[in-house]
This record gives C-alpha cells, structure tokens and sequence, in this order.
C-alpha cells in the first residue's frame, strides 16, 4: 500500500467524523427541545396535600437550640470571634467595617445597624436574630439566606456556632436568656 491510498483512508474516515458532526448540528436545529425549568416529575400522593410534603420537611429542619447553646462557650466564643473581628466590630458604639457593628445584634432586627449597607436579602428579611436564626446563617451564611453579601464560609461545629452565639449575646445592654 502506498501513501496516496493511506491518504484517501485517512480522508475517508475525517470526512465520515465531519458529516456526522454536521447531521448533528442540523438535526439541533431543526428539532429544538425545549427543556423543563425543573427537571423530574412532581408526584402527588391521593389523599395527602401536597403542603403535607412541605410541613414535614419544615419539621426535620427544625433544631434543639437548647441542645446546641448547651454546648457554647463564652470564652472560647470570644477566641473563634477574633477570625470576625477582621470584618465586624463588637464594642458599644464600634464602627461599621466591611461587615455591620455587632454589638447588641442578638434579638434585634436583621438589617437594623443604622449608617451600613445591607444586601437585599438581608434588608428584606423581616425576621429577628433570634438563637435558632444566628445558627442557621452561621452555619453557612450563603446558603442560609441566598443573596447576602456575607462571603464567609460559616462554622460547621455546633458548639462552635453557640460559643459564639454567647460571646454576642454577652456583648449586648440586655443580654437575652438563654433556651
């Protein structure tokens, strides 16, 4: 076999990749798919409203605050916060930095330090930092509340979410009681 005939081979087997390749893209857009905006199927049970499915879910996500601050503290909340401190201020009266001032932030409205700019999911929340709300968003506070400006990757020991949970409620005119 000489190379004029290795040569009209090798041609013959990219001519065959590219017409299959073209088919493709002609066959793409002639048949356009429209995709769902929500993969799968929703299945409904007779005789359970669909909320039922909802509700249940909102009870496992419900936690044992108590359980949890039971395990905080105060001390060591005051060593883990040393790593906000870059962004947050804890003083009576302290300053704005990157993040709000959080002196007196347990209990209080989410997105009520006057003089910062808050996210838009934080400025219309609505709720108050309660115990159970400060541990969720510590948790991971992007996924806690989808928008927030807040880049920090969260705490994922429990009894380090409620040492500092305690350290902040320490810091405050009122402390609140604890669950």
């Amino acid at each position: 076999m000489d190379s004029f005939e290795l040569n009209k081979i090798i041609a013959a087997i990219l001519m065959v990749a590219l017409l299959v390749i073209g088919l493709g893209k002609v066959a793409d857009g002639v048949f356009h798919v429209n995709k769902p905006e929500n993969p799968g199927y929703q299945v409904e049970v007779e005789g359970q409203p669909a909320s039922t499915v909802s509700q249940v879910a909102e009870v496992e996500q419900k936690v044992d605050i108590a359980a949890i601050m039971a395990l905080g503290d105060v001390t060591l909340g005051e060593k883990i916060f040393k790593k906000c401190a870059a962004c947050h201020s804890i003083e009576k009266g302290g300053p704005n930095k990157i993040g709000p001032a959080l002196y007196n932030v347990v209990g209080s409205k989410v997105g009520a330090v006057e003089d910062y700019k808050y996210s838009k999911t934080l400025a219309s929340y609505g709720k108050d930092w309660t115990f159970e709300e400060l541990n969720g968003f510590l948790t991971k506070p992007s996924s806690y509340l989808k928008g927030t400006k807040m880049s920090y990757a969260g705490l994922r020991k429990e009894a380090d979410r409620a040492s500092i949970i305690k350290y902040l409620n320490q810091n405050s005119d009122s402390p609140k009681q604890l669950p």
